[in-house]
């Protein structure tokens, strides 16, 4: 299971980069990136993994997305400076979209290094305390609090400059609203991913033992 942990938080992490350079409203005050709705997605992940397979596995994980997300920007930065085919007619677009996620990507960089360490330190500072109970309060904890750190510096190094500073202290709240929900509603996901996980590896023992 811990593979297929893995995968799939490195893949949201890479899609969601993708996305983010696209803005998109719920009415008129509420302004997020598309990466929200796949990104919060990460945040279970790694609480899962370091609920069952322990705090090093959860910092192999960050380690391991932060590389790949390295591997992306430099790519494409490659991809943009490639000379175009004759018959290519939309370098414009791609460099105009994709510069723009080159920036998105660096800052992705920043934020989701430090707010996912810090999300497995507070996890697990909580888990020292209360043992294997009080799951849905680790998860909360670790996930809000990360993801008010990750919020704020991402949609400062993403967007500063690109739009007024009030636009972009809204949406830093809006996205953290958004966020903050999520990660409340998440917790039913997180209990299920630990059983799926603790079935698999008590499965795998009466096997290989």
């Amino acid at each position: 299971m811990l593979l297929y942990l893995n995968g799939a938080f490195v893949g949201l992490l890479i899609l969601s980069n993708i996305l983010a350079v696209k803005l998109f409203s719920i009415g008129e005050w509420l302004v997020l990136p598309a990466a929200v709705v796949v990104y919060v997605f990460t945040f279970p992940i790694t609480d899962t993994i370091a609920e069952v397979y322990g705090k090093e596995a959860a910092r192999q994980t960050v380690f391991a997305g932060f590389f790949t997300q390295c591997c992306a920007l430099a790519f494409i930065y490659l991809a943009i400076h490639l000379p175009s085919a004759p018959f290519f007619g939309d370098q414009a677009s791609f460099e105009t979209i994709f510069s723009a996620g080159f920036r998105v990507t660096l800052a992705s960089l920043i934020s989701y290094f430090i707010s996912q360490n810090l999300d497995v330190t507070i996890f697990h500072k909580l888990k020292d305390r209360h043992g294997e109970s009080k799951l849905w309060l680790r998860n909360n904890a670790s996930t809000m609090v990360s993801q008010l750190v990750d919020t704020t510096i991402f949609i400062a190094i993403a967007f500063y400059g690109t739009m007024p500073t009030a636009a972009l202290v809204a949406m830093i709240f809006t996205q953290y609203a958004f966020k903050w929900l999520a990660a409340a509603c998440d917790t039913p996901l997180v209990y299920l991913l630990v059983k799926l996980c603790r079935r698999s590896e008590s499965s795998s023992v009466r096997v290989y033992g």
